[in-house]
């Protein structure tokens, strides 16, 4: 009985290891495998660099990324990070798309985290100069 309990905090630790260690990086590792097996020509990716481009073809341990019209660059399949999804526009309620509307001059932006900012596109300098 003795034994048992001095090797009960080795399992515990091992236990605690395995449950905030192992197990989640296996779990990351088969989501990168699964997204890296969805990989289809026309996607949207963006790489673990930060590249966005689309998925033009497709080899056994590469994929050819197009990031500009006639530019293509061959990667290496686990340097995509992740599949974008193109958002859906937002709805009225009876179904129809909102109408963008801005004041001559502004417009309005919403970020990805739900802030909204005016941002002045007229060019002009908003600055006011004095001639002395």
């Amino acid at each position: 009985m003795k034994s048992l309990g001095s090797l009960l905090p080795f399992i515990v630790i091992l236990l605690a290891f395995w449950l905030l260690i192992i197990r989640p990086s296996r779990n990351r590792q088969r989501a990168q495998q699964r997204m890296q097996q969805e990989l289809s020509v026309g996607q949207q990716v963006m790489t673990t660099s930060g590249l966005y481009g689309e998925v033009t073809a497709i080899e056994d341990e590469a994929v050819v990324l197009q990031t500009a019209p006639g530019v293509t660059m061959r990667w290496s399949k686990p340097a995509v990070a992740r599949i974008l999804t193109p958002e859906e526009p937002e709805r009225g309620d009876d179904g129809s798309q909102d109408p963008v509307e801005a004041d001559e001059g502004d417009l309005d932006v919403t970020g990805r985290d739900g802030a909204a900012t005016t941002v002045d596109v007229t060019g002009k300098d908003s600055t006011e100069r004095r001639s002395d």
